[in-house]
């Protein structure tokens, strides 16, 4: 099979997510699509023969390379023992396995895991279980949630209500019962003099504000904690998390930590709020937590909410579900990631790689078009001064001519790499970048 085969089909034959199909179509198409082959590692191969770094993790989720042979191997183990079973009324070992060791990772604190299997489904999840729990302990009014300016959790109709992207949601605004909003600590926010500890507390006296007047109605907050990914890889600082947790303490408000882009590694940390010293009331996981492998995300709350479903009363069960809640090779495929992590002492090894990344990005930082140069872990970021609204995809082109694969977000570049990028592919990541962006701002 060749590229131009395989596009022709697709074209034909299938909607791709996140897109305006018109603009993959023909040969001068505004956004190239790129037929992929195979992968390995931290490249992609078409049928041609060429070859791309997936720099973005393929949406974020590949941690560990593309076709990791610890990973194949524990899926071909599963295989051969159960690939799913209901979990109405079953178990099996892969999810207990794999809810245990999650748990302990929050220290016990959050011991109970529901499973679902995409991120905005985890949101609503969440988003459901407060009400619910709310609801099943005599706090009926309890039935409005809050979100940070900016955010993003989902493009489902219960994710978008807690979603502030209006290219997500003005379209879908009459389905939606829509969150109210709370300044972002976004550091790029700050006032001459400001550190970002300080927007930070500015954030935070105005959430304290709303909540001293409607808290009796507020049933969660949700955020992103240290990094807004969808609205430009928005970075902030910890402070924010810790007094958002003392606030929701005092106002007796559920804090959701949606974890499914910054949790498992990226922000230096396993869990990102860890950095803060904090544990939110639900943790929403996905993406990496399956390597990347399979569909798969996990909510994990307390005791507290647990217990307020615990009881005689089908009604007052948490009654969301899907056929494939818990599936087994994809808990198999998570338990193998977990196990990487633990083997390879890979939020050390991180903490190097990314003072490596850090390091080639550093000349950009200089660079007259270049603003807001950010890094928290393995995430990095900048934003480009360029308003003639076609960046986005001048740049991808650019980059996909140099052998990467990058997506910007608007005018943000961001990268994303998996965790197996090695020194000297880190170095072609960032050399081949940086080539990209002064290309696309000379076109």
């Amino acid at each position: 099979m060749s590229n131009s085969d395989l596009l022709q089909r697709s074209l034909a034959a299938v909607w791709h997510p996140c897109s305006q199909m018109k603009q993959h179509a023909g040969a001068s198409a505004a956004s190239p699509m790129i037929p992929i082959a195979r992968g390995k590692g931290v490249w992609l191969y078409d049928f041609d023969g060429h070859r791309y770094l997936d720099g973005i993790s393929s949406w974020w989720v590949n941690l560990f390379g593309h076709c990791n042979p610890r990973i194949n191997a524990a899926l071909r183990e599963q295989l051969d023992e159960l690939e799913h079973v209901i979990l109405a009324g079953c178990t099996h070992r892969p999810v207990v396995e794999l809810s245990e060791r999650l748990s302990a990772l929050t220290g016990g604190t959050l011991g109970h895991c529901f499973y679902a299997s995409d991120g905005a489904s985890a949101t609503e999840i969440a988003l459901k279980m407060s009400f619910h729990s709310w609801r099943n302990g005599g706090w009926e009014d309890k039935t409005e949630f809050l979100c940070l300016s900016g955010s993003y959790h989902g493009e489902t109709v219960g994710a978008l209500a807690v979603t502030d992207v209006a290219l997500f949601k003005d379209a879908y605004a009459p389905l939606i019962r829509a969150a109210a909003t709370v300044p972002s600590p976004d550091a790029r926010l700050a006032a001459n003099g400001e550190t970002p500890a300080d927007v930070a507390r500015r954030a935070a006296a105005a959430l304290e504000s709303h909540l001293e007047q409607h808290h009796r109605r507020i049933a969660a907050l949700i955020v992103e904690p240290l990094i807004q990914c969808a609205s430009g890889m928005a970075m902030y600082d910890p402070e924010y998390l810790r007094l958002a947790r003392r606030l929701c303490d005092r106002y007796q408000v559920h804090l959701i930590c949606d974890e499914i882009a910054v949790g498992c590694g990226r922000t230096g940390t396993f869990f990102a709020h860890q950095q803060a010293g904090i544990r939110p009331d639900f943790l929403c996981l996905s993406k990496g937590i399956s390597g990347g492998y399979l569909p798969l995300s996990i909510v994990l709350t307390t005791d507290a909410v647990y217990a307020a479903f615990y009881d005689d009363r089908i009604s007052r069960g948490f009654l969301h579900s899907h056929s494939y809640t818990g599936n087994a090779l994809a808990c198999r495929a998570a338990l193998a990631t977990l196990d990487i992590f633990a083997e390879d002492r890979v939020i050390d090894a991180n903490r190097q790689l990314a003072e490596h990344l850090a390091n080639g990005l550093r000349p950009l930082a200089s660079h007259p078009r270049v603003s807001h140069l950010r890094q928290r872990g393995m995430i990095a970021a900048f934003d480009v001064l360029s308003d003639d609204g076609q960046f986005p995809e001048r740049f991808h082109k650019q980059a996909l001519a140099r052998e990467i694969l990058l997506r910007p977000i608007g005018n943000t570049v961001y990268f994303m790499p998996p965790y197996v990028l090695s020194h000297d592919e880190c170095d072609f990541l960032v050399a081949g970048a940086i080539a990209a962006l002064d290309a696309a701002l000379a076109a």
